[in-house]
């Protein structure tokens, strides 16, 4: 199942790690993680969200303010029942670990670039085979996965497809120009519009949309410490003004806004 980042050779496990017919070893964290992102791969010394970012989203995600978004990513796995499965772009694992809950028979596999992001994500669930890895170069075999999960994360569209089976699919969840308009209000003098189905043009030829959904509801984030992670977790928390942000976090009213997120699953003919 596991591929060599280097050779694409199997890796094979070994002692407290796994190894490659060509001698390519990975040894497995104390955290429970294998690190398949050699250092010839990496853009930058340490790649993806950084701990301050992960964090504020851990924390954000744990308050339960996006649980009926993962609600209903889990209740769309569940019903497609896949034997293998990944999450691509997992970060620190609050939604892989509901799909893990949905699906306690299959095999569960998770990544992300981040290292600060997987070494919180393998806490959740130490079952599953967590890895820090290229979303580009996905460590994983051929058509080894019926059920891919791409939650708020970049994809690379000809590597889903590679990795999945004949008949299986990928749910990428993302956010709909409404999400969080009322914030983006606050922090912009002009809010700029954006498609939300602009994915569509880049699904390779072989994949077809089988099911669009939109999930909406209102949130109210009364404390100062949930808006600033939500800041945080967010392209908002550096494109705004320091002037903007402080304002949002220590308005004395609740701050309510909508989350509005976007289901489209694409199946491999």
């Amino acid at each position: 199942m596991l591929a060599c980042p280097i050779c694409s050779e199997p890796l094979n496990a070994v002692d407290n790690g796994v190894v490659c017919p060509a001698g390519h070893r990975f040894d497995r964290a104390r955290q429970g993680y294998l690190n398949l992102l050699p250092v010839q791969h990496k853009n930058s010394r340490d790649p993806g969200d950084n701990q301050a970012m992960v964090e504020a989203r851990r924390d954000f995600l744990n308050a339960g303010h996006y649980a009926p978004v993962a609600k209903r990513l889990a209740e769309l796995a569940a019903e497609r029942a896949p034997q293998r499965w990944l999450d691509i772009g997992c970060g620190e694992g609050y939604y892989t670990a509901q799909i893990a809950e949905a699906l306690p028979n299959a095999d569960g596999y998770a990544l992300d670039i981040s290292r600060e992001a997987v070494k919180r994500a393998c806490k959740r669930n130490p079952q599953l085979t967590w890895l820090i890895a290229s979303m580009a170069r996905v460590p994983l075999a051929d058509a080894s996965c019926q059920f891919l999960a791409s939650v708020f994360s970049p994809l690379d569209w000809l590597e889903a497809k590679r990795l999945l089976t004949q008949g299986g699919g990928l749910m990428r969840v993302g956010p709909t120009r409404g999400h969080l308009m009322e914030l983006r209000e606050r922090l912009y003098d002009e809010v700029r519009d954006y498609a939300d189905d602009k994915h569509l043009a880049l699904v390779p030829e072989g994949m077809q949309l089988q099911h669009s959904e939109t999930l909406e509801f209102t949130l109210s984030l009364s404390e100062p410490q949930d808006r600033a992670n939500l800041l945080a977790m967010t392209p908002h928390g550096w494109r705004a003004s320091a002037e903007r942000r402080t304002q949002v976090i220590e308005h004395p009213e609740p701050l309510v806004v909508t989350v509005s997120m976007r289901y489209d699953y694409f199946v491999l003919q």
